[in-house]
C-alpha cells in the first residue's frame, strides 16, 4: 500500500523532524547561500548590512502567565535580529483572526504588542488583516528587518576551539508557564518572553569578542547547543549542574517527568564567547535586565575522531550523556 506521507504535529516540534522538513522541502525549493545559512536572521546588502527575519506565531492559549501571543510575536522577532548583532528597526505584522475572537482580547494583545515594541525600540510600520471561519482564534506573522552595524560578524559557524558557552538565565519557563496553562495548574510560573535589547547592545558596545549568539525557543537549550556544533563542526561540552533552572521549574519537571534542557524559552539566549572575554561577557549579562541568573555552562573542543558536531553533556553524577536534537513532539504551538 502507498502511505502517502502528511503533516502531523511533531513537524513543529523544533526537533529533529521539523529539521528534516525544513531540509527536504523548504531549503530544497528556495536554493539560495543566504537561506542555506540557517541562521535567525538573514544578513543581505543593501545601503548597508541589512538583517531580515520572518515567523509566524500560534500560541495556545492566547494570552498565559506573564505574557500573552502579542508580547510574544514582537519578542521572537526581535530577538531573532539580535542574535546576528543587527539592531532592530521596523516589524510588520500580519493578522488571521477567526470568527468568534472578542473584541476585547484583541485589544489587549495589540496593547502588548505596541508596549512590548517601545520596550524593544522597533517600530511596527506595516501590517494586514484576515478574517476567517474558525472558533476564536488568533495567528500573527511578523517579519523583522534591523541594521547590521559595521564590524559585528556574529554566526553560528563561528564557535572556536577554547570558547565559553553562556546563558543569559535560567531554563524552561515559557514552557511551563504555557504547559500549565493548558492543564490548568496553578504552578505560579510566568513565561519569559522578553526582548534581549539591552544585554546584546552592552555585549557588542563593550567590545566582547562574541562569536555565536542563539536565543532559545522551540527544542530547548539541547536542541540550539546540538544545532550550533554541527554548524561549527566542533564538539560542545555542557556541565549539567551549571544549566540554571528555578525551584518553580525543576519541582514542574519532576511532577510530569519534563528535562529542562529540551523546554522552550522566549527571552534567554546562548553565547559563545572568546575565552579572554568571559567574565566579562557574564558580568555584562549578569547587570542588563532580564540577565540576572545568566551562568557560564560550557566550553567549545576540537572534536577527537567522530566527534564532529557531537554535544557532550557532563551529569550531575559524573557520567557523561550524548545529547541529540529533540527527537519526537515537544510540546505544540508554544509560539
Amino acid at each position: 500500500m502507498n502511505r502517502q506521507k502528511v503533516i502531523t504535529m511533531v513537524h513543529g516540534s523544533g526537533g529533529q523532524a521539523t529539521e528534516n522538513l525544513i531540509d527536504e522541502i523548504f531549503d530544497k525549493e528556495f536554493d539560495n547561500d543566504t537561506l542555506h545559512e540557517m541562521e535567525d536572521s538573514a544578513v543581505v546588502p543593501g545601503s548597508g548590512r541589512i538583517a531580515i527575519t520572518t515567523d509566524s506565531f500560534v500560541v495556545s492559549p492566547l494570552e498565559f502567565r506573564g505574557g500573552d501571543i502579542g508580547r510574544l510575536c514582537v519578542c521572537g522577532t526581535v530577538n531573532d535580529l539580535l542574535m546576528r548583532g543587527a539592531i532592530p528597526k521596523y516589524l510588520t505584522c500580519g493578522f488571521i483572526l477567526e470568527e468568534g475572537l472578542r473584541v476585547e482580547t484583541l485589544q489587549r494583545v495589540v496593547h502588548s504588542m505596541a508596549e512590548t515594541a517601545k520596550e524593544a525600540g522597533i517600530q511596527i510600520v506595516a501590517g494586514d488583516t484576515k478574517v476567517v471561519e474558525g472558533n476564536g482564534g488568533l495567528y500573527i506573522n511578523t517579519s523583522g528587518v534591523g541594521f547590521v552595524p559595521e564590524g559585528v560578524n556574529i554566526s553560528a559557524k563561528k564557535a572556536r576551539a577554547g570558547d565559553f558557552i553562556l546563558v543569559s538565565g535560567t531554563m524552561g519557563d515559557h514552557h511551563a508557564a504555557v504547559l500549565s496553562e493548558r492543564m490548568s495548574i496553578d504552578s505560579n510560573i510566568e513565561s519569559d518572553n522578553a526582548p534581549l535589547g539591552e544585554m546584546v547592545n552592552g555585549l557588542i558596545k563593550a567590545g566582547v569578542n562574541l562569536h555565536v549568539l542563539r536565543d532559545i525557543t522551540r527544542g530547548g537549550l539541547g536542541t540550539v547547543l546540538k544545532e550550533l556544533a554541527k554548524a561549527s563542526g566542533k564538539v560542545f561540552y555542557i556541565e549539567e549542574s551549571k544549566v540554571p533552572v528555578t525551584p518553580k521549574v525543576r519541582d514542574f519537571c519532576g511532577l510530569l517527568g519534563l528535562d529542562p534542557i529540551y523546554m522552550g524559552n522566549e527571552g534567554k539566549m546562548v553565547a559563545i564567547v572568546a575565552p579572554e572575554d568571559k567574565e566579562k561577557a557574564l558580568g555584562i549579562i549578569r547587570t542588563s535586565k532580564y540577565g540576572e541568573y545568566a551562568s557560564v555552562i560550557g566550553c567549545v573542543a576540537e572534536p577527537g575522531e567522530d566527534e564532529a558536531g557531537d554535544l557532550i553533556m557532563r551529569t550531575a553524577i559524573g557520567g557523561k550523556r550524548r545529547m541529540e536534537a529533540l527527537q519526537g513532539e515537544g510540546l505544540p504551538r508554544i509560539c
